[in-house]
């Protein structure tokens, strides 16, 4: 009884400043729709999403298709891909790899299973019947088809001119061209009346793509060309450590956290109806109508391109970061995609000011190999990121009370301050944990991020930190400090403040 009192006492003196300091910016979850062309690793990316189901607000689960990935006419029209890539490695195609449209249903059906444990963890997990009723079918027939119009572009379409000006997350697992389908609509409806361009403006400012690669030609052809003020935050780079080849990506003093006994023992197994159902190595599932998923083969888990594999070993979920992007963990990531967070960090474009990306400019400092690493600004959250996992897949089939719940913690002093060269500052953080578990609290700069090059002197006492600006800080440039509060329950999780410190 008295460690719950003391945890609500605190947990009250969180609330009460994160009000009075004003740290709670973001008013309402973000709105999100996703597409998918159901490979593999889209599966494995939305099992882990559905568990994540209250962090974010889903509007729309639509299937589309994708360079790898496309259903066919029926009609034997056959198709050469636009992308160099698969047109060297398929050539002329009637279909391609084609998963199906029932497979979300299947996922949403565990879902409906575990639900009831689930949200006993935390508001705002949507019914599985909700989510059900958001499965659209989008442009599926080939890769990069968007002349017809289908359920699902008029759906993305009709949410696209809703009264809301709230900005829509239209997450990119696949092709962009049921999307583009979407924007074709309203173009044709609306580009030769007076009211064009105000709805243009309207849609564009809405709009904003997490593109995992182009996976067919029809972003660059038509969006870009007819819709070039829509943000895109555009991810070639770093979603590659958690895709099929994240064993040559993350550092092997992190590959435990995707090897098969973690894998095994605290997600997949014994945790429920919906992570049983995530591929993984030699596990002996098969997707049907996938004939290039041959991963779950237990007497063939050496693969030429990727390495060698293990039981249960992860094997990819290469479209997470699209979501992960929208979780707030405190990173304040959503407010600015250059500042990093759990999808990693995007730096925008000096040539389109619309386009986020990422590639040698957003390379972090990799402290395993000692190296600028185009990809890091991703892996440096895998550990968190998996551990955090696990605790969702326990709030599957545990109670409350045996379950852990991320602290919470915040800065007294706020998260925007103006600092002077040469100047020290003191950081208080106050954090509350409603599992009673201890809270460690670590102050790290995400130097990269900042404009200023110079390292700041961190000297930190348990929840406390002195800052020493640097005497030859120079005015305007801005320091990122990261407040990292980490339980020591079971598994261990984590979340953050940022402090931005701004020269004056």
């Amino acid at each position: 009884m008295k460690r719950t009192i003391i945890f609500l006492l605190t947990l009250l003196l969180v609330m009460r400043t994160i009000c009075v300091v004003g740290q709670s910016s973001q008013t309402s979850k973000p709105r999100t729709i996703v597409t998918t062309d159901g490979e593999i690793d889209d599966v494995d990316s939305f099992i882990r999403m559905l568990l994540y189901a209250n962090e974010f607000r889903l509007e729309g689960l639509v299937y589309s298709s994708s360079m790898w990935h496309y259903k066919g006419d029926g009609k034997g029209t056959k198709m050469v891909s636009e992308m160099e890539m698969t047109k060297k490695m398929y050539g002329e195609r009637t279909d391609l790899r084609w998963p199906g449209v029932t497979w979300m249903q299947d996922l949403i059906g565990a879902y409906e299973i575990i639900y009831p444990k689930l949200s006993t963890h935390a508001t705002g997990f949507p019914t599985a019947k909700h989510l059900s009723s958001l499965i659209k079918v989008g442009n599926i027939d080939f890769e990069g088809e968007m002349k017809q119009t289908t359920e699902g572009s008029e759906f993305i379409k009709n949410k696209l001119l809703d009264q809301t000006t709230e900005p829509i997350y239209l997450q990119v697992w696949g092709g962009t061209n049921t999307i583009a389908r979407a924007l074709k609509s309203i173009e044709e409806q609306y580009k030769n009346t007076p009211q064009w361009a105000k709805i243009q403006d309207k849609v564009s400012k809405k709009v904003i793509l997490f593109t995992i690669m182009d996976q067919d030609a029809t972003y660059k052809n038509y969006v870009a060309v007819s819709w070039p003020a829509i943000k895109i935050y555009y991810n070639s780079h770093q979603f590659a450590c958690l895709a099929y080849p994240w064993k040559q990506q993350v550092p092997v003093a992190l590959h435990s956290f995707l090897e098969g006994k973690f894998m095994s023992n605290e997600i997949i197994n014994n945790h429920g109806a919906l992570t049983k159902m995530y591929y993984s190595y030699g596990d002996g599932q098969k997707q049907a109508g996938d004939g290039g998923h041959t991963h779950g083969d237990s007497t063939n888990l050496t693969n030429i391109q990727w390495g060698s594999f293990g039981k249960y070993d992860f094997i990819s979920e290469g479209d997470s970061p699209a979501y992960l992007h929208l979780i707030d963990v405190g990173l304040n990531n959503l407010e600015n995609p250059q500042f990093g967070g759990w999808g990693g960090r995007l730096i925008q474009s000096k040539t389109n000011l619309s386009r986020w990306e990422d590639g040698e400019a957003t390379a972090d400092f990799n402290p395993y190999s000692q190296k600028m690493d185009i990809v890091y600004g991703q892996t440096r959250w895998i550990d968190v990121l998996q551990q955090d996992f696990a605790a969702r897949a326990d709030w599957c089939v545990k109670s409350y009370k045996d379950a852990n719940h991320a602290p919470k913690v915040l800065v007294k002093q706020g998260n925007k301050l103006t600092v002077k060269a040469g100047e020290s500052i003191d950081l208080n953080a106050v954090t509350a944990d409603s599992d009673g578990n201890k809270v460690l609290v670590r102050f790290w700069q995400y130097q990269e991020i900042g404009t200023s090059p110079e390292k700041v002197s961190i000297d930190s006492t348990g929840n406390r930190a002195k800052i020493s600006v640097p005497k030859n800080a120079k005015v305007g440039h801005t320091i990122h400090i990261i407040v990292e509060a980490k339980d020591n329950g079971t598994p261990k999780l984590t979340r953050y403040q940022r402090v931005i410190l701004t020269v004056k």
